[in-house]
């Protein structure tokens, strides 16, 4: 992986990780512990175990598979031989778990559940990342998150190619119709924000007709957002635009209509579906 790709997919503060991978595994010890683990396995037992890749997939959430075993018992080691990012197929070796057999075990199923999850999401961006190749358009994410693993889920988006929306309701406004309709319309909901909002902040619109793409053209909206509509509407929109702002295509984003969405020439594809209904990536921990 090259050093800019390596930038690219840089993970979050362990400041966010940690507490989201204690709180799994205080959920999953409970109040009293591995007790399966405590009485089959001597205390002092030790082994090596190897995450191994069931079914092909793009790797993300081995910063999470670590830090489970280093909360368990800092003297686990973890060596990752393909880092989060990587295009991984079946019967790779991922990385080796080395340490006391109890803490392996007992930080085993948080592990998995974080890297196989998150290798899902980076895997369904991957393909969409895949099957615009060439176009110029970017897939995005949104918020449509996990509660608690929106850090950790727009990580894994990087991981697979894609590229951060919003991470929240501070970082950017979005203003979407129900905004419009309670704040009385297009131009007086863009008025409000650029009258209150910082130099420092990004404003975007969402419309979902030509007319509504029209009259924020007129008012020179930086960014708006194209929901749910037809390839042809987007093609008409592309072109009404001429590149006096930033286009970002959403709704209807599937695997097969992406490809159609990208040749439009929006400049963004933004998919809910890569974070909220990606499915797990098989992959196993196994002692040697």
């Amino acid at each position: 992986m090259s050093a800019l790709a390596l930038e690219f997919t840089r993970p979050p503060s362990p400041l966010l990780v940690e507490p989201l991978v204690r709180h799994a595994l205080e959920e999953d010890l409970g109040r009293a512990g591995d007790i399966t683990s405590d009485l089959t396995i001597p205390a002092d037992a030790k082994t090596v175990a190897r995450f191994v890749a069931r079914k092909p997939g793009t790797i993300a959430g081995l910063i999470a598979a670590e830090a489970a075993f280093q909360l368990v018992d800092a003297d686990v080691t973890v060596e990752v031989a393909l880092p989060d990012g990587s295009k991984a197929p079946a019967g790779a070796i991922l990385a080796t778990v080395s340490g006391r057999a109890r803490a392996i075990l007992s930080a085993e199923r948080v592990a998995l559940n974080f890297l196989g999850h998150l290798s899902g999401v980076a895997t369904a961006t991957a393909a969409l990342v895949a099957a615009v190749h060439g176009t110029g358009a970017r897939i995005a994410c949104t918020r449509k998150t996990v509660p608690g693993l929106r850090s950790l889920q727009k990580y894994a988006v990087r991981c697979g190619g894609g590229f951060n929306h919003r991470f929240g309701l501070d970082d950017a406004v979005l203003i979407k119709d129900n905004h419009i309709a309670a704040a009385g319309g297009i131009k007086a909901a863009l008025e409000r924000v650029r009258a209150g909002l910082g130099h420092m902040a990004r404003i975007e619109i969402e419309v979902d007709t030509l007319a509504q793409l029209e009259e924020c053209l007129a008012l020179s909206a930086d960014t708006i957002l194209l929901d749910n509509m037809t390839v042809e509407d987007l093609s008409h929109a592309v072109a009404m635009t001429k590149g006096r702002a930033v286009l970002e295509a959403s709704g209807n984003v599937t695997l097969q209509t992406v490809r159609a969405i990208a040749e439009t020439g929006v400049n963004y594809i933004s998919s809910g579906a890569i974070t909220h209904s990606a499915a797990n990536l098989d992959i196993g921990l196994d002692l040697v």
